[in-house]
């Protein structure tokens, strides 16, 4: 399904031509109705001579409605610029042009209107005019078919030059990116609730799906989609389609707002462009100007660093950061359309490249080989820029490559320099040797710092290690097996590690716990130095619970289970049931019943303790 959009001066006759071919007026409002002039975006369909069907957007001509023009146009595959035959070029088919070069719409058709409004004589020399005037334009030699809507002359050679430009478009097959789908109208229907309009850029959508609607975050699920009226199951990139969505009002919904997959996009407000001047510039930009950008039916300020330049002039191009007054939901590759503010006027436009970049110092060649580099990269350099040096989730290289799951776990398959852990981490191999290296190496100091201690803290290696706490499940589970093993609470060592008493240490490792066995609920202190202590508590043979109070294992187990068994039982526990049933001290029962609620095994009610 393709969609096709006009372009063109206010008054030039774009919904009246849209209504001759499909027989619908595209002009809803009343107001417009009333004054004959577009103002929002209008919505039509029609079946081409070949029996293909293809989506018509009319877009307002009035330069005061630009913002409502750009919200339409992003989703264009093609354009009809209309331009009426009794004044030829004006200054919104100027701009309209302009934002079509910028936007890179790659097809159109030049639909010269109102023919019956002049001499059949004139109309010659009006061509010529609008030729020449399109020269050096991106439409200089798009198809020119003269119309009259009114008497309906040039109309079926208008539908043919429809059909064969829909054989020139490239199918919209953008299925290995996320569904992506700018609002660019929404409202309520009785008994169906939310609904919103737009051209879906890339995925499918299918009614039962999940999506979220972003900036704000919000969650909804598809209850039905509609293309022309005919309900669908499944709309794919291309389409032109109104979603029902459930769980979510309208209220909370606005134009350029974004429907998406859930956990796919997050909101920038910084972003790394190419930016090219338009040819109806008013003036140069500039560094540091403030201007208004576009990017699909989403708008916010924003200001203008360049990067490589002072100045962009005419027929230039260079690239810039634009800091945006609001976090807007972008895609690597969306197109933005710069405008000044006041007066309003188109300025440049180009392409994103980097959604989440660095805040960037100008004039450094690093950062430009970089952004050249990102420009023209595969999936494969996508994903090996986001590795390289690190370990990072497949979630944040589909963040980050703005490819979908499925296609990055298909390039990292092909990639020999990384490695994937568990399903879920990507490492490059050159990390996951200096890793592997400095884990070792951790964990050997550590055993010479404390020949005593069974293993080091799981925590303290991650923290040496600098990696997040899944990155070292990952590594234990997969690449260290045989090299580094897990030993008693939370400790890690190299595998063939052992602790060896000597036997002076055996001895009072064994009257400690030869005096614990005779007090096994009110336990004096050990008389163990720090070491020792440690051992025992690493080897899991005595439990430490602070306050200079340690149990050994065999009571400690036998407590909690009880503690657990009486809770389930009568729904909780209070320090007198426990201090009575194993004949302890207040002091030591208040220490248990402490800790356990420290660990969140039980949480104290009153003065009673339940399961936390």
């Amino acid at each position: 399904m393709y969609v096709i959009g006009t372009a063109g001066h206010v008054d030039h006759g774009k919904s009246t031509l849209v209504e001759a071919l499909t027989g619908i007026n595209p002009d809803r409002l009343r107001e417009e109705q009333r004054r004959g002039m577009t103002i929002e975006l209008g919505f039509a369909w029609m079946q081409l001579p070949s029996g293909r069907d293809i989506s018509l957007v009319d877009v307002p001509g009035h330069e005061r409605f630009i913002k409502q023009m750009l919200a339409g146009v992003s989703g264009f595959d093609a354009a009809l610029l209309v331009i009426a035959a009794d004044e030829s070029m004006m200054p919104q088919t100027r701009e309209h042009l302009a934002i079509i070069e910028l936007l890179e719409i790659p097809r159109g058709i030049v639909v010269v209107t109102k023919a019956d409004m002049v001499d059949p004589a004139w109309l010659p020399l009006v061509v010529d005019d609008i030729r020449l005037q399109l020269a050096d334009s991106r439409l200089a030699e798009a198809p020119l078919v003269v119309v009259s809507a009114k008497t309906g002359y040039g109309m079926d050679a208008l539908r043919t030059a429809l059909d064969t430009l829909v054989d020139t478009l490239t199918p919209p097959t953008r299925l290995d990116e996320p569904a992506r789908l700018w609002v660019d109208r929404v409202f309520s229907m009785d008994g169906f609730g939310a609904v919103v309009t737009g051209t879906l850029q890339a995925g499918d959508m299918q009614v039962g799906d999940e999506v979220e609607i972003a900036p704000a975050g919000l969650r909804a699920r598809i209850r039905g989609l509609q293309m022309h009226r005919q309900k669908l199951q499944q709309a794919s990139p291309g389409a032109r389609v109104a979603i029902n969505l459930a769980g979510v009002s309208h209220h909370d919904i606005s134009r350029g707002d974004l429907v998406t997959v859930p956990g796919t996009i997050v909101p920038t407000d910084r972003i790394d462009v190419r930016l090219s001047l338009a040819r109806v510039a008013p003036r140069p930009l500039r560094q540091g100007m403030q201007v208004d950008v576009f990017v699909g039916a989403a708008e916010s300020a924003a200001r203008v660093t360049l990067l490589d330049a002072d100045v962009i002039e005419q027929g230039e191009s260079g690239y810039a950061q634009l800091h945006l007054a609001r976090a807007v939901p972008l895609w690597r590759g969306d197109r933005v359309v710069l405008r000044q503010p006041s007066p309003s006027m188109t300025l440049a436009g180009g392409r994103v490249i980097d959604t989440h970049p660095l805040r960037h110092r100008r004039f450094r060649s690093e950062v430009i080989d970089r952004l050249a580099a990102l420009e023209r990269a595969s999936p494969a350099d996508l994903c090996w820029a986001a590795v390289r040096g690190n370990a990072v989730s497949i979630a944040e290289l589909v963040q980050t490559t703005h490819l979908d799951r499925a296609r990055v776990v298909q390039t990292l398959a092909q990639m020999t320099q990384v490695r994937v852990l568990n399903d879920e981490w990507v490492i490059d191999a050159a990390t996951l040797q200096t890793l592997q290296e400095h884990a070792t190496k951790a964990l050997d100091g550590y055993k010479t710092r404390y020949p005593l201690r069974i293993g080091m803290p799981r925590e303290e290696l991650r923290r040496r290690l600098g990696v997040e706490p899944g990155v070292l499940e990952a590594l234990l589970t997969v690449p260290w097996q045989g090299i580094i093993e897990r030993c008693g609470d939370g400790l890690l060592r190299r595998v063939g590690s052992v602790v060896t008493l000597t036997d002076a240490q055996q001895r009072m490792v064994d009257g400690a716990l030869a005096s614990l066995r005779q007090q096994p609920y009110a336990p004096p202190p050990t008389g163990l130095d720090r070491e020792l202590q440690q051992y025992l508590i690493g080897s899991n043979q005595i439990i430490d619970i602070g306050a200079d109070v340690a149990f050994s294992h065999d009571a400690w187990h036998e407590m909690t289970s009880w503690i657990l068994t009486t809770i389930d039982t009568d729904g909780q526990v209070t320090v007198g049931q426990f201090r009575d049933r194993f004949g302890t001290t207040r002091k030591y029962a208040l220490a248990v019943l402490e800790y356990l609620d420290e660990k969140r095994v039980t949480r104290r009610r009153d003065d009673a303790r339940v399961r936390f």
